[in-house]
């Protein structure tokens, strides 16, 4: 047992404080013999302890302060501020405060002197070491840098830039940092670049708009749904901020008269993003939109989207029959390929053949083949889709239908065995049959082979932290088509930190299911409207996406104003 330190047996305190069975001790110390390593290792390998156990322990051999937690209060932003990031991920440690004259600095590992020989060079003071987890610890360091790393950093790096001269050689350096917050570059064009980067993942945004105007460059956040202006940069930097983008994603710098389309990928905060990139030439310069996707971002279950009970219940007897074409719609961004994928995870076990043809592949699904179409080799939906037909499979997915020869392979494998979902961008459910047909497809082919219409919204959510009620207005309530005597209480965000003063945070979404019945197909056969296909789904319980978001109104998710913006071009029947 460790007892070269001339400190307690960490056996002994183990088996004192935690009961560690003694023949789990002997089991480690045996591994650690063969092994080699520190004896808590063995046990940690062995699964005898948790780390917080063993950490605990380790503070009392070694007569440590012990802190599971780290208080973001208690620590010193201006202590931080000296010491570089990287260092302190690589050898897990985080100053935290002067107290007496020493600097406290927490740490995972008692035994870390030479981290903490360096800290007490660079900051000038003795520094007494306090012990805590490797989870609070990382933790509390992104945060911390995160803080540090303001959202006023764009702004002073291109006050930086306004004294440069070289601004095209600053923009083409080639080095890209490992993790945006490890960035010691010193060109302000990276910098910068790095710097609206870093803080739109911090603000869970979406997408990122360079767009060129006569007079300057705008830098807009696409944040649940909604763009913000961020930035407006000089336009004597467009060129050099839009070449370095290009670098970033390995397209052609001196190409200017065309579009283009790459990728990249970036770690900051300990989370790694893909970004997909687009440059559009404009009459003003190029434009530039950059699509984030966060690896680390798990797929939703079919019982996270916000389905009712009956109408969740009702979706899973659908995905499960054999064959037929279900339809996702909605417009661009509004979550179709997400349900999808929740739908295909529900359903995807050993004994089914899942096969999707997408563009692109968003998201890797374990068990699942997965085509990218490609037209620069004419790999479109539609020769993809053959291809999968001698595949064998059970289930297929289509990205989206957008022509008829697509469209007709597509039915034609829900009428040969195939359970085939897809999507299509129409405004609601029963608009879906009338498009099909538009494109050429017999009125008796779409009313055979489809067998449900998913249309779907995506809904800001009040902000939790600065939600508030109050009293509606009989107007407010009768653009609702709620009745005058409907509860009055309804709430709205005020705004605040967390959700940048918005109001709003996190989106959910609202569904409008549509079954095809006997009755629903004779009116397709017969080449109804959309209009008069709506009027018989409701009038047999069909629940319209403005229903819902009213629904979603009373219940405090939403508000009103959100729920006209989102529904404001349905058709009312």
């Amino acid at each position: 047992m460790e007892s070269n330190y001339g400190k307690p047996l960490l056996g002994r305190i183990l088996g004192d404080k935690f009961n560690l069975p003694s023949a789990k001790l002997e089991e480690a110390l045996a591994y650690q013999r063969e092994k080699g390593g520190r004896l808590g290792e063995a046990l940690l390998h062995l699964r005898a302890l948790r780390e917080e156990e063993l950490l605990e322990g380790l503070a009392i051999q070694f007569g440590l302060p012990w802190m599971p937690q780290l208080d973001s209060t208690a620590i010193d932003h201006e202590l931080i501020k000296k010491v570089p990031i990287a260092f302190c991920r690589r050898y897990r440690v985080l100053p935290l405060r002067y107290e007496g004259g020493i600097i406290l600095v927490a740490s995972t590992d008692p035994l870390e002197t030479v981290a903490l020989d360096d800290l007490r060079l660079l900051l000038g003071k003795p520094v007494k070491s306090v012990l805590t987890t490797g989870v609070s610890l990382l933790a509390r360091l992104n945060q911390i840098y995160d803080e540090a790393a303001s959202p006023a950093g764009a702004e002073e790096v291109m006050e930086d830039i306004a004294a440069s001269e070289s601004l095209d050689q600053l923009a083409h350096e080639l080095d890209e940092p490992q993790d945006l917050l490890d960035a010691t570059d010193e060109a302000p064009i990276i910098r910068l670049v790095n710097s609206v980067l870093f803080q739109a993942v911090r603000q869970r945004a979406s997408d990122i708009h360079f767009e060129s105007f006569e007079r300057g460059l705008v830098v807009r956040y696409r944040i649940d749904g909604v763009l913000y202006p961020v930035l407006t940069p000089p336009k004597r930097l467009q060129a050099s901020i839009i070449a370095r983008i290009k670098i970033m994603a390995g397209l052609n710098i001196a190409e200017k008269r065309l579009p283009q389309d790459g990728r990249f990928a970036i770690r900051t905060s300990g989370k790694d993003v893909d970004l997909r990139v687009s440059v559009l030439p404009t009459s003003h310069g190029e434009r530039v939109v950059l699509r984030l996707l966060e690896k680390e971002n798990r797929l939703l279950n079919l019982s996270e989207m916000g389905f009712s009970k009956d109408r969740l219940s009702a979706i899973h007897q659908l995905i499960q029959l054999a064959h037929g074409i279900i339809l996702v719609t909605g417009p661009t961004g509004s979550g179709k390929t997400t349900t999808l994928y929740a739908a295909l995870s529900h359903i995807n076990a050993p004994d089914k053949n899942i096969i999707t043809v997408e563009d692109p592949v968003e998201y890797q699904l374990l068990g699942i083949g997965q085509m990218q179409v490609n037209p620069k080799i004419n790999l479109s939906f539609a020769t993809g889709l053959r291809s999968i037909l001698r595949q064998d499979p059970d289930v297929i997915m289509i990205g989206e239908i957008r022509d008829r020869e697509t469209a007709e392979i597509a039915i034609h494998a829900s009428l040969t065995g195939h359970l085939v979902f897809s999507t299509l961008h129409t405004n609601d459910a029963a608009s879906a049959a009338t498009r099909l047909i538009d494109m050429g497809i017999e009125p008796f082919l779409v009313a055979s082979s489809v067998v449900a219409v998913l249309a779907q919204r995506l809904l800001r959510r009040i902000c939790p932290d600065c939600k508030r009620s109050y009293q509606a207005s009989t107007e407010e309530l009768s653009r609702l088509d709620l009745a005058p005597g409907t509860a009055r209480i309804l709430y709205r965000g005020a705004g605040c930190a967390a959700c940048s003063q918005t109001g709003y945070r996190g989106r959910t979404g609202i569904f409008e299911l549509m079954i095809f019945d006997d009755d629903i197909r004779r009116l397709i056969g017969g080449k109804a409207d959309s209009t008069a296909i709506k009027q018989a789904a409701v009038a047999k319980g069909m629940v319209t996406l403005k229903q819902e978001g009213a629904e979603r109104v009373l219940q405090g998710h939403t508000t009103l104003e959100e729920v006209m913006r989102i529904t404001q071009q349905e058709i009312e029947v």
